[in-house]
C-alpha cells in the first residue's frame, strides 16, 4: 500500500504542502477553516504525522489535563497535585491550558493526537464536546468537579449541593437575616448545585435569599457585585460567594468600604484555595477534597471500559473550614 504523504493531504484539502505541516504546529499559523480541512482529509486517508508519532511515543504511561480557567487559583492548585501523584504510580503527566478564544476543535485535535491512558477535563467551556470526542476514540476522559446527564459520563465532583448547605446552616446558626449570595457561571454545574443546595436550606427554615448577584467566578466581576451588595440599605449581614477567588474579591471591596467582617457582613467561599488561609482574608469556606478527588479520577481511567458505555460518577464530600470571615 502506498505510503500516505503530506502532499496527498494537501491535495484533497485544497491546501499548500507547507499548510499541512503549519496545521501539526501548535504555534503554526494558519486559518481555522483550513486546519479543520486539513484534519478531515488527513483522517479520511489515514494519514500519520511526524507530530503523531512522536507524540504517540511521548504519551505511553500519560494521563492528560485539560484547564482552561487558570486565573482562578483551583486549577493550578489540581495541576500541582496531579503531578505529584502520578509519578507515584508510574504516570507521566501532559497538560493542555486552554485559553478562553481557543477554537474548541482545535483543543480536540490536540488532545486526541497524544493517545494518552485518558484524559482529566477541568475545563468548563468545552467538557461535553471533548468528552464526547475522547469517547469515540476510545480515551477514557473523566470530568474534575462537574457533571452532566449523560449515562455514560464519568466524572469526580466535591458535594457541591451538600456543601453549600452547610454554609447555608452556618449563617442560620450565627442568626443572620439578610442573606445574599453571589453565582458564579450559570451553565455550570458547580454554580447549579452551589445555589441550589444554599437556597434549598433557607427555604426549609423558613428563609429565602434575599439578593444574588452574577459573579462569573472572576475576581473582577465579583469586586462589581460587591459594591452594589455594599450599597445595599438595609446592608446584607451574610453573603456566600460560589467560589473562594469571589469571596476574596468581596472582603477586599469591604475593607476598602469600611465594612467590618464578619461582624456586619459574614462572608464565606467554596473550594479551600491557598489565599483563603491568608492573615489578611483568614476566609471560612468549604474545602474540596482534591487530593482524593484526582486520585479517583485517575482511577476511574485505569479501569475504564470505554467500549461498554458504562458511566462512573463520583461526589465526594467536602469539609467547613471555620475560620474568621463568616
Amino acid at each position: 500500500m502506498k505510503k500516505v504523504t503530506a502532499k496527498d493531504v494537501a491535495a484533497l484539502a485544497g491546501v499548500s504542502v507547507s499548510a499541512v505541516s503549519r496545521a501539526y504546529r501548535a504555534d503554526g499559523a494558519i486559518a481555522d477553516d483550513k486546519r479543520k480541512a486539513i484534519f478531515a482529509a488527513a483522517g479520511k486517508l489515514g494519514y500519520i504525522s511526524s507530530v503523531d508519532k512522536v507524540l504517540a511515543t511521548q504519551a505511553t504511561n500519560t494521563i492528560a489535563m485539560v484547564v482552561s480557567e487558570m486565573h482562578n487559583p483551583f486549577y493550578p492548585v489540581a495541576i500541582d497535585e496531579l503531578t505529584r501523584q502520578l509519578p507515584e504510580r508510574g504516570l507521566k503527566a501532559i497538560m493542555h491550558v486552554v485559553p478562553s478564544a481557543e477554537d474548541v476543535d482545535t483543543v480536540i485535535r490536540q488532545v486526541l493526537d497524544f493517545r494518552t491512558e485518558g484524559v482529566i477535563l477541568a475545563s468548563s467551556t468545552m467538557t461535553s464536546r471533548l468528552a464526547r470526542a475522547c469517547r469515540e476514540n476510545g480515551i477514557p476522559a473523566v470530568l474534575l468537579n462537574r457533571v452532566q446527564s449523560d449515562s455514560s459520563m464519568m466524572a469526580v465532583c466535591c458535594d457541591n449541593y451538600g456543601g453549600a448547605k452547610q454554609v447555608a446552616a452556618r449563617f442560620l446558626a450565627g442568626g443572620r437575616q439578610r442573606i445574599a449570595f453571589i453565582g458564579g457561571r450559570r451553565d455550570t454545574s458547580t454554580h447549579l448545585e452551589r445555589m441550589r443546595g444554599f437556597r434549598d436550606h433557607l427555604e426549609e427554615a423558613g428563609r429565602e435569599i434575599a439578593r444574588q448577584f452574577d459573579g462569573g467566578y472572576d475576581y473582577q466581576q465579583a469586586y462589581a457585585a460587591a459594591q452594589d451588595l455594599l450599597a445595599l440599605r438595609p446592608l446584607p449581614d451574610a453573603v456566600f460567594c460560589a467560589n473562594d477567588i469571589m469571596a476574596i474579591a468581596v472582603l477586599d471591596a469591604a475593607r476598602i468600604k469600611g465594612v467590618a467582617v464578619p461582624q456586619e457582613l459574614a462572608v464565606i467561599g467554596f473550594d479551600d484555595i491557598p489565599m483563603a488561609s491568608w492573615e489578611s482574608y483568614r476566609l471560612t469556606t468549604i474545602r474540596q477534597p482534591l487530593k482524593r478527588m484526582l486520585g479517583q479520577a485517575v482511577d476511574i481511567i485505569l479501569s475504564a471500559d470505554v467500549a461498554s458505555g458504562a458511566g462512573d460518577i463520583r461526589i465526594l464530600q467536602g469539609e467547613l473550614q471555620s475560620r474568621e470571615s463568616g
